[in-house]
């Protein structure tokens, strides 16, 4: 027990950022599946009743009425369960004025100081201006058990019913295009005031728990991870699907002489990562192309592919097609590489509010988010086979931890150019997200497949651990 973090006894690193207050919220252990259960039997069979419908009828309308109980089930659970009762460690009970400034007066009244504030109401009034935080971001969120509840609201379902669930059944090419433009085209320089000099929008990886690893060591860490895993080799064909502003690509070609090609739906991206390879000298074996990734060409075969959590763009509806696209190019003694993030299946009301303010305002259509079971029976369905998983949302806290201490550094800058509310988006999303992957809530898996063949050489590409 004290070793749990939040006790004085735990030894702590100074890569990661750790908790004063690791509370439980409420989640799947508190809801209430008898109740559920009880409902989608009895609520049919009260319009039976009413009705005088027949028992065939009675079947129809449970099947029916079957998602929608579910979805009000959901809400007040969210509301109204408990807590877990068996905390370690309990919140301050502390008013909202310690925490932030509500300056619109309805919010105040609506919200007096003794209660919590729902967190989308607090996101969506903090982004509109009609709240100031009174200290850090980071610091505040750390506490938020203190001023915030985590039910889920009308805007939130509004959202989920008619913009969430529609993207994610469509997943159409324009419309990823446009969400992926709309999103990755803003400006190199906004991305580039919190993920630094290499660019990269992935998660690093932490090498040394006993200083505190800059930005760039920890992405440095991570691109030589990768290579390694993938055993790339001189004169390998590589395919990066989803390569961002290139710099994977460019590492690769430069430091393995790999002959790899970025692809990227977004224009500024492949503009910058084939630049970058002009300062770097990587022109004659580092390709960027700016196409959807079902555009990419298929023969020759790789040797070697990569996807760095780009997949989650794909789509849960469209995501067996990609891994059938993927076991199409790629060479029957090849390797392929996804780091995706996922989410825990136990889920806590909280990671249901993160979820969606990232599908809103952050990774638009990005719905392929999900456990890990689910990627692996996608992967083996497919045709795969694992070679390896990591899981390294601990080191993705670490790096979105210093993406915010970037984008804070950084406020006058943006502030100016993109304004005060796109400041304070990034600024939730970063220092709630550095919490969410600490916590488990989100985090990001490293997976190493290769074809199912009796002829592959299992053997062969059998390494030490890294």
């Amino acid at each position: 027990m004290s070793k749990l973090l939040g006790s004085s006894e735990a030894k702590q690193s100074p890569s990661f950022y750790y908790p004063k207050y690791p509370i439980e919220c409420a989640g799947s252990s508190q809801y209430n599946n008898r109740a559920f259960y009880t409902a989608c039997i009895l609520v049919p069979f009260f319009f039976k009743r009413l009705l005088s419908l027949s028992w065939t009828s009675y079947l129809y309308l449970a099947a029916i009425l079957y998602l929608p109980l579910w979805g009000l089930s959901l809400i007040y659970f969210s509301w109204y369960a408990s807590y877990p009762l068996d905390q370690q460690f309990t919140a301050e009970s502390l008013p909202i004025s310690n925490f932030m400034e509500i300056i619109d007066d309805e919010l105040k009244q609506k919200y007096p100081d003794t209660s919590k504030i729902p967190m989308e109401v607090f996101f969506e009034s903090y982004f509109d201006g009609k709240i100031n935080l009174k200290q850090d971001c980071l610091k505040t969120f750390e506490q938020r058990y203190s001023w915030a509840s985590f039910g889920l609201t009308l805007n939130q379902i509004k959202f989920f019913l008619f913009q969430f669930i529609p993207e994610m059944i469509w997943h159409s090419r324009s419309q990823d295009q446009d969400q992926v433009r709309d999103h990755y085209d803003r400006g190199d320089d906004f991305y580039n005031a919190f993920l630094g000099e290499t660019m990269i929008y992935t998660s690093g990886l932490v090498s040394d728990f006993d200083k505190k690893e800059s930005l760039e060591q920890l992405q440095q860490n991570k691109l030589h991870d990768v290579c390694e895993r993938l055993q790339l080799k001189p004169g390998d064909r590589h395919l990066d699907l989803g390569c961002g502003w290139g710099t994977l690509v460019n590492y690769a070609a430069k430091n393995y002489k790999s002959n790899s090609t970025g692809i990227t739906l977004a224009v500024n991206q492949a503009k910058y990562a084939t630049n970058k390879s002009k300062e770097l000298g990587t022109l004659d074996n580092a390709k960027f192309v700016c196409m959807d990734y079902r555009d990419a060409p298929r023969r020759p075969r790789y040797n070697k592919i990569s996807c760095l959590e780009m997949a989650e763009h794909v789509g849960i509806r469209k995501f067996s097609e990609f891994l059938d696209q993927i076991k199409d190019m790629l060479e029957d003694d090849g390797l392929f590489y996804l780091q995706i993030a996922g989410l825990r299946s136990a889920f806590q009301y909280e990671d249901l509010v993160w979820g969606l303010f990232m599908a809103k305002y952050v990774f638009p259509g990005a719905d392929a988010s999900c456990p890990l079971y689910w990627v692996i029976n996608k992967l083996e369905t497919a045709g795969f086979e694992i070679k390896s998983v990591n899981t390294v949302g601990i080191h993705y806290s670490a790096t979105i931890g210093r993406w915010y201490e970037n984008w804070m550094s950084n406020k006058d800058s943006i502030t100016s150019k993109y304004g005060k509310r796109w400041f304070r988006v990034w600024e939730v999303f970063l220092a709630w997200s550095t919490i969410v992957a600490r916590q488990g809530s989100s985090t990001c898996f490293q997976i190493l497949a290769h074809k199912n063949l009796n002829a592959f050489d299992r053997a062969a590409v059998l390494t030490k651990p890294l």
